[in-house]
C-alpha cells in the first residue's frame, strides 16, 4: 500500500474510531461505573470484534445487501432495537457496588457481537474497505485491518479512561444517574442519522 494512502487510512481510522458513536459512550459509561480495569474485556471486544467485521465485509459480506436489500432494513430495525434497549440499560444502571445482578459490562463477546449491530460501525467497515481496499487483495484487506486494530483499541480506551476519571466527580448515586441518564440520551442521539437514512 503506497505512503500517501496508508497515512489516509491511519487518518480515517482515528478519526472514525475516536470520535463518539455507540462503542464509545458505552465505554465511556462503563469506565464510570466499573473502571477501567473491569471495562478492558469490552475494549477489547470492540477493537477486535471491528478487525473481524472489517476482513468479513472485504471478503464479501457487504454484497449480501446488493443482493438482498431487505436483510439491509432487518439489519437496521434490529440495530435500532438493540441500541435503545442498551440506552434503557444504561439509564437504569445501578451504583456497581449496589445488588444489581444486571450490574456488569460488556464480556468481550457481548462486545465484538455488537459490532454487527452498530450503524457506525458498518459505515466505518464500508468506507475503510471501498476507499482503502481497490484491488481487494487479501494483503491490503489485511493492512486495512491491522491499522484499525492498532489505532481503535487505544482510541476506545480513552473513552473508558475518560469514564474512570470521571468516577472522581460521579461519587454520589445521584451524580452517577444524572451521568447515565445522560450517556443514555446521548445513545439515543446517536441513531439519528440511521433514523433519518
Amino acid at each position: 500500500m503506497e505512503t500517501q494512502l496508508l497515512t489516509g487510512l491511519a487518518l480515517f481510522a482515528f478519526v472514525s474510531s475516536i470520535t463518539p458513536g455507540p462503542n464509545n459512550l458505552m465505554l465511556m459509561a462503563s469506565g464510570a461505573n466499573y473502571g477501567l480495569r473491569r471495562t478492558l474485556p469490552h475494549m477489547l471486544g470492540v477493537a477486535l470484534g471491528f478487525v473481524l467485521m472489517v476482513v468479513l465485509v472485504g471478503l464479501g459480506l457487504a454484497g449480501l445487501f446488493e443482493r438482498f436489500p431487505l436483510a439491509h432494513q432487518v439489519l437496521r430495525v434490529i440495530s435500532v432495537i438493540y441500541l435503545l434497549y442498551l440506552a434503557w440499560r444504561i439509564a437504569t444502571a445501578a451504583a456497581p457496588d449496589a445488588s444489581d445482578p444486571q450490574g456488569r459490562p460488556f464480556s468481550f463477546l457481548q462486545a465484538a457481537a455488537f459490532q454487527w449491530v452498530n450503524p457506525k460501525a458498518w459505515a466505518m467497515a464500508l468506507t475503510a474497505v471501498t476507499v482503502y481496499t481497490a484491488s481487494r487483495e487479501p494483503m491490503e484487506l489485511l493492512v486495512v485491518a491491522i491499522v484499525f486494530g492498532a489505532i481503535n483499541l487505544p482510541s476506545v480506551g480513552c473513552w473508558a479512561l475518560l469514564g474512570q476519571l470521571m468516577q472522581r466527580v460521579l461519587t454520589d448515586a445521584a451524580r452517577l444517574r444524572a451521568f447515565n441518564l445522560l450517556m443514555a440520551a446521548l445513545l439515543v442521539v446517536s441513531l439519528y442519522p440511521v433514523l433519518l437514512d
